[in-house]
């Protein structure tokens, strides 16, 4: 199996989603990821649940639950029932997500999401590590007891370094997404190493979250990123991040080509596998494969995507 490279599931249904994932794990696929959208907007803990189930080996890992719309003992819960079905085998990351997105469909009263994360994390490793938490912060009231802990992996999004020192910090790893690979050598890796260093403890991996695309159409392949993943230039968390990492943005909201060739991993089979692992052997401790879907032919970019990652 695979340990140190996984897949996004792209599915429109739970149903979906499920098949993919043990797709995935025929091929030896380490991780299956849930995104926001979870199995076409669906909750994505309640299709973790169900792909657990349905499979025997392949962990399932949330990239990522948005914090706003649930309280921490809420996911809490939920990540506790999926660790007795499957001991092990759920990866829970959690993130605030943006701002737009949280406000426009949540309404929630978006401020200091730092401190936010922070305090959801030390929410959930409480319990996750002690059983027990109680805590008062600005953001979040919790206070309760379990019998015995659940040794839950507990992962965060991070996407400056500020939330990177945090991941370092608090979780048990860090998951980038639309991150240059140099901004992620240059910037996250050492924030992350500070932020463990800061707590004494050992740095946690750095899951590098990659756009692939196995095609050696490099027209086709910006094409499909531009349509894909295009909504991110015009995120401000986002453009100052690309911004940071030396690839100014122009004001009609337009990815250059030149950052769409380092976003995204694209060329045969074999490159996209190389490519990937350039990422490990810069120091990311993982990484998480999301394949762009040609539209046409949508099955056979899941299948050539996924095989390219089981090869890593």
């Amino acid at each position: 199996m695979s340990e140190r490279a996984g897949v996004s599931i792209q599915a429109f249904t739970a149903t979906e989603f499920v098949q993919q994932v043990q797709q995935a794990e025929d091929l030896g696929i380490g991780t299956a990821w849930t995104t926001i959208g979870g199995a076409g907007g669906g909750d994505p803990l309640t299709i973790a649940a169900a792909a657990l189930t349905a499979t025997s080996t392949i962990r399932v890992g949330t990239a990522i639950i948005p914090t706003w719309p649930r309280h921490p003992l809420a996911i809490a819960s939920q990540a506790q029932a999926l660790h007795q079905l499957a001991p092990g085998r759920l990866r829970l990351g959690i993130g605030p997500s943006h701002e737009p997105t949280m406000t426009a469909n949540y309404g929630v009263q978006w401020r200091t999401p730092l401190t936010h994360l922070r305090e959801y994390l030390a929410v959930l490793s409480a319990l996750f590590e002690e059983g027990a938490v109680d805590l008062d912060g600005s953001h979040v009231t919790a206070h309760l007891r379990w019998r015995e802990p659940a040794d839950v992996e507990l992962l965060a999004s991070a996407l400056r370094p500020r939330s990177f020192a945090l991941c370092g910090e608090l979780a048990d790893g860090a998951i980038s997404w639309m991150c240059p690979r140099q901004y992620l050598i240059e910037e996250a890796l050492p924030a992350l190493t500070e932020g463990a260093a800061t707590a004494g403890r050992a740095t946690p991996p750095l899951i590098a979250h990659v756009p692939i695309a196995v095609s050696t159409d490099r027209e086709l392949v910006r094409d499909l990123a531009r349509q894909q993943l295009g909504r991110y230039a015009t995120v401000p968390f986002y453009r100052a991040m690309f911004e940071a990492a030396g690839f100014p943005m122009d004001a009609d909201d337009d990815f250059p080509d030149a950052l769409l060739d380092d976003l995204v991993v694209s060329g045969t089979a074999a490159e996209v596998m190389a490519g990937l692992r350039t990422y490990l052997d810069a120091g990311c401790g993982e990484v998480l494969a999301a394949p762009l879907l040609e539209r046409d032919d949508r099955d056979g970019s899941i299948t050539r995507a996924f095989e390219a990652v089981a090869a890593v």
